[in-house]
């Protein structure tokens, strides 16, 4: 269960008071009234997924059933199922904390990414993911190959949107990288997003009816800029120009679990600034992630916010792992910290107030 689980048990809870009441009597849409019944619902959902491992481990006529049992809540929603490939929408029922009522492209149709390139970003072809993800409704995306897919410039999505890439395997590269902006119910699943760098200065698409001009973008590997509902698992970053992933300016209701990070500097970035007040009902969820090779900073920097980072594996920053600043609440449970042999960089948690 969580408590045996947990070998580094750390509570970093800020107070809220200095900044008055203006703080407490903003809300963000979607942001949650409670944000501690949240978290009490991660750890029964961890609890009861590890209790269910234990119990059923024990049992002869349960043993090909325990087998795909891990404990991990998330992967025992779907992972048990044989009929996983025909039930894939199943996954929108599986998301934990914050981000868990993202519901991607559920109960819409499925588009199959047929074509890997992505050479006009005001008039895409049918059948490239640029097309996918800027339609109106509700889509579940899947890639029927392995796939690389080399973007001209930022992919804008429109909301309600599941990228699966399970079964296949998709990297995404190049210019700007994956954009959420002003958007809601967006899944991203199992796509290998790396080598993203600035782009801009043109026009792109964000819908059927509306392209407009971008401006340079700081080469996020995901931007999420003034959305809600969103959910990103069982996806690698790395090497991309700023930060991996980037949640600011309002966004709230976000899950960032079972990802992989590696070989960055300015890892993962939530809240705009200490003096922006809104992302003061930022809402996220870091669970199950592995902070791997080759990181610097930032796993993650919080500015303001409510963030819950839980049951992660951080391993050898080069100047610290968890960082806050602008009051925010960091509730830091059931971690581990492997610190890296650099004496000058062993900081765990760096802190302004």
């Amino acid at each position: 269960m969580l408590r045996r689980s947990c070998i580094v048990l750390i509570s970093l809870l800020c107070s809220f008071a200095p900044l008055g009441k203006a703080v407490l009597n903003l809300t963000l849409p979607g942001q949650h009234p409670n944000p501690q019944a949240v978290v009490q619902e991660v750890h029964w959902k961890v609890n009861a997924s590890m209790t269910r491992r234990e119990m059923l481990q024990v049992s002869e006529k349960d043993q090909d059933y325990s087998s795909c049992l891990t404990g991990n809540p998330i992967d025992d929603c779907w992972k048990c199922d044989p009929e996983w490939p025909n039930n894939r929408q199943r996954l929108a029922d599986c998301g934990i904390g914050f981000g868990q009522y993202a519901l991607g492209g559920k109960n819409g149709d499925f588009y199959i990414v047929t074509d890997s390139s992505d050479d006009d970003p005001v008039n895409p072809r049918p059948g490239t993911l640029r097309y996918a993800v800027i339609q109106v409704e509700p889509l579940w995306i899947v890639f029927p190959s392995n796939m690389l897919i080399k973007l001209s410039q930022e992919l804008i999505f429109n909301s309600f949107k599941t990228l699966d890439g399970r079964g296949a395997n998709v990297h995404i590269v190049g210019g700007g990288c994956i954009t959420l902006q002003y958007i809601s119910n967006v899944i991203i699943h199992n796509i290998h997003i790396h080598h993203c760098h600035p782009s801009g200065e043109t026009n792109v698409r964000s819908s059927p009816t509306h392209f407009g001009w971008r401006t340079k973008s700081d080469g996020d590997g995901i931007s999420i800029f003034g959305s809600k509902d969103i959910w990103i698992d069982h996806c690698s970053l790395s090497h991309c120009k700023d930060g991996l992933i980037d949640a600011v300016m309002g966004s709230t209701g976000i899950t960032i679990s079972n990802n992989y990070f590696s070989h960055h500097d300015e890892v993962m970035l939530l809240g705009h600034s200490d003096d922006y007040l809104p992302d003061s009902g930022m809402q996220v969820t870091i669970a199950f992630n592995h902070f791997g090779e080759k990181l610097v900073q930032r796993m993650p920097r919080c500015r303001r916010g409510y963030i819950h980072v839980v049951n992660n594996d951080f391993t050898q920053w080069e100047m610290y792992a968890i960082g806050g600043s602008g009051n925010p609440t960091i509730n830091s449970q059931g971690n581990r910290y492997t610190a890296p042999s650099d004496h000058n960089a062993k900081q765990l948690n760096e802190l302004n107030r």
